[in-house]
């Protein structure tokens, strides 16, 4: 009755066992952030101050194993405790970033994404498992429409509006893709494709850089489909 109607097709067993690497990974770093952010929030009560990022998280440990800092005696166990939580998570994190750097490796789809700039062994292994086959989409903006990086319409009687991001598809996926385009936007001296008088060099000089990151994850969603795995 509806030609036109789409379906999501059905993930198999082992594509669903695969993808699990990822949801292991985010529960797990989204543990490790919350035990940094204790970390550190209890450290700056006593004056001990620290940077924002898990790469600061090995001077968080050096502060509270340190045996002549200023932190109080009846503090260090109860920070310990914290420490001890921590250290499991970076292992069990490194030991999935090396699973899924073995199936980047193994995997022709994943292989042919990494040749995108941006995307790297997680991004692509990522996008060959949780996307789907890109014959679905009749178009590459629709892959993009799927993972929310396109504008929210509010255009009528002939006039386009144009809001914030629909955040509507594939949360892991989308996340992934900004920060690919993040990389991009820091590494902008050794990326061709980021120098000035390009698309993405005029770009970083007229708009916010937020805006830019989101607009790039948006051409690199369009790339991955247009070409046809």
């Amino acid at each position: 009755m509806r030609p036109t109607m789409r379906f999501v097709p059905v993930k198999s067993e082992e594509t669903q066992g695969a993808a699990m690497v990822f949801r292991v990974r985010e529960l797990l770093i989204r543990q490790r952030t919350q035990a940094i952010n204790a970390l550190r929030g209890h450290l700056t009560e006593f004056g001990q101050i620290v940077p924002q990022g898990a790469s600061n998280a090995t001077r968080l440990i050096a502060i509270v194993e340190d045996p002549e800092s200023d932190l109080p005696a009846d503090a260090i166990p109860t920070l310990k405790v914290l420490v001890a939580a921590l250290m499991p998570l970076e292992a069990e994190i490194a030991k999935l970033d090396a699973e899924i750097a073995r199936r980047a490796k193994e995997n022709d789809v994943a292989w042919w994404l990494m040749t995108v700039p941006g995307i790297g062994p997680l991004i692509a292994t990522a996008i060959a498992v949780l996307a789907p086959p890109p014959e679905t989409f009749r178009k590459a903006r629709d892959f993009a429409a799927w993972l929310g990086l396109v504008p929210r319409q509010h255009s009528t009687g002939g006039k386009q509006r144009l809001g914030a991001t629909t955040r509507m598809g594939e949360r892991s996926l989308r996340r992934l893709l900004i920060i690919g385009a993040n990389s991009v936007v820091i590494k902008r001296n050794v990326h061709k494709e980021a120098q000035p008088g390009t698309w993405l060099g005029s770009l970083l000089l007229r708009k916010p850089s937020m805006l830019v990151r989101v607009a790039l994850a948006n051409k690199m969603a369009r790339m991955v489909v247009s070409r046809k795995w």
